[in-house]
């Protein structure tokens, strides 16, 4: 049995984002890390090799495109439980959207071969669209089980857990699937020393496009369907105003304040 996840490397959530001229994020001077919900997909992978009646006959490889500073996301899938990872690096990768994001992980997948399941978050931490997973299955022209929150598997046939605003359900594919899950799923592990001196030792590729038989013309910021048209700094939060009471006008000022925000 053979399981990719999909894993993304972004930028550090607690650091001074930067864009570059071209107003797209610059990658490489702003420290990153792997997309904390790509997290829950290689936990929930990991668990599907250990659930397996021979574990040893399961591989859970990490895939990623970015720049080589990505090889960060694939070292941390690695350090969790994966057993080899893949980065695909070129620089006319650079800018691309969610629809040539797909295009290259759907051929990377190809060129692994004979991949059982397919597993992705919810979403990235930075971009927060959601959509690759769909574009992916449809790439790949799988059956795709997205934003579950339990993740069950017996012989052929996958089956997820979705809890909604109303109902839960619960929806399963026989075959070769792609899987989503969401933060609901179990509590990514965290990789000890032991794991983080092995994952040194583990096997990794890095193709380029052409590698993976992509056209540089399809892909990167002048392919992209939508473009960001400015970038600005958020303002310095300013001082709050404050209110005094004198003679109980305190209670009245705060409703007219609430209601000039439409709080209420």
């Amino acid at each position: 049995m053979k399981i990719v996840v999909c894993v993304k490397y972004v930028p550090d959530a607690t650091a001074d984002q930067k864009f570059e001229s071209d107003n797209t994020v610059d990658r490489v001077a702003v420290a990153g890390e792997l997309s904390g919900l790509d997290e829950y997909a290689v936990e929930q992978a990991l668990q599907l090799k250990e659930a397996a009646e021979d574990p040893e006959s399961v591989t859970v490889t990490a895939l990623t495109v970015g720049p080589e500073e990505a090889a960060t996301a694939v070292t941390k899938a690695l350090q969790m439980g994966a057993d080899d990872g893949v980065q695909v690096t070129d620089d006319a990768i650079a800018g691309s959207d969610a629809l040539a994001t797909s295009k290259v992980l759907a051929a990377a997948i190809k060129k692994i071969g004979d991949v059982d399941a397919v597993f992705l978050g919810m979403a990235s931490t930075d971009g927060g669209m959601g959509v690759l997973p769909a574009m992916l299955a449809e790439r790949l022209d799988l059956p795709q089980l997205t934003y579950g929150s339990v993740v069950q598997n017996k012989g052929a046939e996958y089956r997820v857990k979705r809890d909604g605003d109303t109902a839960t359900e619960v929806i399963g594919a026989s075959g070769a699937v792609v899987i989503s899950v969401t933060d609901q799923s179990g509590e990514p592990r965290i990789g000890g020393f032991k794991q983080i001196v092995a994952a040194k030792k583990k096997p990794r590729e890095n193709w380029s496009l052409s590698d993976i038989g992509v056209d540089a013309g399809e892909v990167g910021l002048s392919a992209a369907w939508t473009a960001v048209e400015g970038v600005e700094a958020r303002p310095p939060r300013t001082q709050g105003e404050i209110v005094t009471d004198e003679g109980g006008s305190g209670a009245t000022a705060l409703a007219d304040f609430l209601a000039s925000k439409k709080f209420i």
